[in-house]
């Protein structure tokens, strides 16, 4: 199911379609979006924000269906696969917190020319931990940080909402309202 929730301008959340698909594959996403757009929205009202888990079939869909729109990724589930692989990486439960801070002061991080210097500092944090920081860098920092970090998710407005956590599969729809 494809839940397709929007956030008002004081942040209430409301849902404004729901589809139940097939499968998570890319055709399906796209026809259910194409739909949601032609029957409610408007040319000059179309989302500048698009909040999504890491479903590669949805990020490609939103990209297809919404081109100018903005795909952050939901910071919760992505907080969340972390802690897994950070559990399942790091034997010392003593650590657990440890890392975990060092991976959120690198998503803080308040600017995009002090990211490099964020990067160096949970390499050397977690320098014990070395499949962790591939892990953290390969499957997230290097491919999606302009997703995710606050350095430029902070860039757009997104009402703060960086999250999906409600919903499974959903992607929040942030639209200016005063354009309408």
């Amino acid at each position: 199911m494809l839940d397709i929730v929007g956030v008002t301008p004081i942040g209430m959340t409301f849902s404004t379609a729901f589809a139940y698909l097939e499968g998570e594959h890319l055709n399906n996403v796209v026809w259910t979006l194409q739909w949601f757009r032609g029957l409610f929205m408007r040319v000059d009202a179309l989302p500048g924000v698009i909040v999504t888990d890491r479903d590669f079939s949805l990020m490609n869909a939103v990209k297809t269906v919404f081109p100018d729109a903005m795909n952050l990724l939901c910071r919760f589930h992505i907080e969340k696969n972390v802690k897994v692989k950070c559990k399942t990486l790091v034997a010392q439960k003593n650590a657990w917190d440890y890392v975990m801070e060092a991976w959120g002061s690198l998503v803080n991080c308040p600017c995009e020319s002090s990211f490099d210097e964020y990067v160096k500092k949970i390499e050397m944090d977690c320098s014990s931990w070395p499949i962790f920081v591939d892990y953290v860098c390969q499957t997230w920092v290097i491919p999606h940080k302009e997703k995710f970090v606050k350095a430029w998710t902070n860039k757009v407005m997104h009402l703060g909402n960086t999250t999906t956590k409600r919903f499974e599969y959903c992607f929040f729809v942030c639209v200016d309202l005063f354009k309408c």
